[in-house]
């Protein structure tokens, strides 16, 4: 494999399928005891990424951040897994659309994020790089609205999209000011492009064109740039054609698996843990591995993502957030796994048969 490549060479290399030292991995995870102070939040963030010595930072402002500022009434309880829920939307009556206004980057919850961005880069000191989590136009729409956003947009589609150019707008105000900042790119994240919840046509109209306007705003400043679907039934092949460097999605209990995945295109995955419970039946039979799986199947599960793609063009992460009661030892078993998988020997088909291991169940 080479000689040991600083974090930035190893990500790199892995972003284009090139030969790494060892398979970058983060595994992200809200921290919501945290997360309402930008200082606190930052420290946190470099403080858990130095304990597990991952690779780089998948910044983890609070999910709400880009509606707070449009008047969503936000319940915020500063708990262990308990992140920040709306309370009440922000979106009433289909001419609340015509309010909202372009906010300056710095301002109210927007600004913050900017403020926990400008810590990470004090903390870290070139040592790892950092990539902020921005929400599509259409998801923030969602996050402030709920699901009326499907009827609004059907009703007024031209009202609709004027707020849809607005909240575009702000984002991009916030990618520019984060730019500024020393982020390494963005996790772009939409909830949105799922056939669960809207067709693909819809998806076209009212989510590609503001999508690519705001990746568009930083895709040939920063080098490390990620679009993640969320959700079951992704509508994978569209936002695969996004000008970004790396896909994540539910890889382990979504489509298309990472094998599949790589049949269809050449550009890098951030994948390849099951972030969700189990279940079997409609009933719940396990929590994530990361929580209550032992060490040797969190490894294992590892191994089966890397031998899917024979440990090329991957960087090991969750398909969503983690949660924050997984285990020391399983965090850290992640970090062990890549390692191991580097010095070779050690795909998932080659140690099943050892004792005392056996294969995780999948169930749906």
């Amino acid at each position: 494999m080479g000689n040991q490549m600083t974090r930035v060479e190893r990500i790199k290399a892995a972003l284009y399928s090139q030969e790494v030292d060892r398979v970058p991995v983060d595994v992200w995870q809200h921290f919501s005891v945290e997360d309402q102070d930008p200082r606190s939040l930052a420290e946190r963030q470099v403080e858990y990424t130095k304990k597990f010595d991952y690779d780089f930072i998948k910044l983890m402002p609070f999910g709400l951040y880009g509606v707070q500022d449009y008047g969503a009434k936000i319940k915020i309880f500063n708990q262990v897994e308990q992140p920040p829920i709306v309370e009440d939307g922000g979106i009433h009556d289909i001419s609340d659309w015509g309010r909202l206004e372009v906010l300056p980057a710095y301002y109210g919850t927007y600004g913050k994020q900017v403020q926990m961005v400008q810590y990470v880069n004090k903390l870290t000191k070139g040592e790892f790089p950092y990539i902020q989590t921005v929400f599509s136009p259409l998801t923030n729409a969602r996050k402030l609205a709920g699901d009326r956003i499907l009827t609004d947009m059907k009703e007024n589609p031209v009202l609709f999209k004027q707020a849809l150019q607005v909240i575009t707008d702000t984002t991009i105000n916030f990618i520019k000011a984060n730019i500024e900042a020393g982020v390494s790119g963005f996790f772009f994240a939409t909830q949105c492009a799922t056939t669960n919840f809207m067709t693909e046509e819809e998806y076209k109209e009212f989510g590609v064109p503001y999508d690519l306007q705001v990746i568009n705003a930083y895709k040939d400043v920063t080098w490390f740039n990620v679009a993640h679907i969320h959700g079951n039934n992704a509508m994978f092949d569209l936002i695969e054609k996004y000008p970004v460097q790396c896909l994540s999605w539910h890889d382990r209990w979504g489509e298309p698996s990472l094998q599949e995945a790589r049949t269809r295109t050449n550009k890098a995955f951030l994948a390849g843990i099951r972030e969700i419970p189990y279940f079997q039946n409609g009933k719940k039979v396990r929590e994530s591995l990361l929580v209550d799986g032992s060490i040797p199947e969190v490894k294992l599960h590892v191994f089966e993502a890397l031998d899917q793609v024979d440990g090329k063009g991957i960087l090991i992460g969750p398909g969503c957030v983690a949660s924050q009661f997984s285990t020391d030892g399983n965090l850290h078993a992640v970090r062990s796994a890549v390692a191991d998988y580097a010095v070779g020997n050690v795909g998932a088909k080659k140690i099943y048969p050892k004792a005392g291991i056996q294969k995780v169940p999948v169930f749906a």
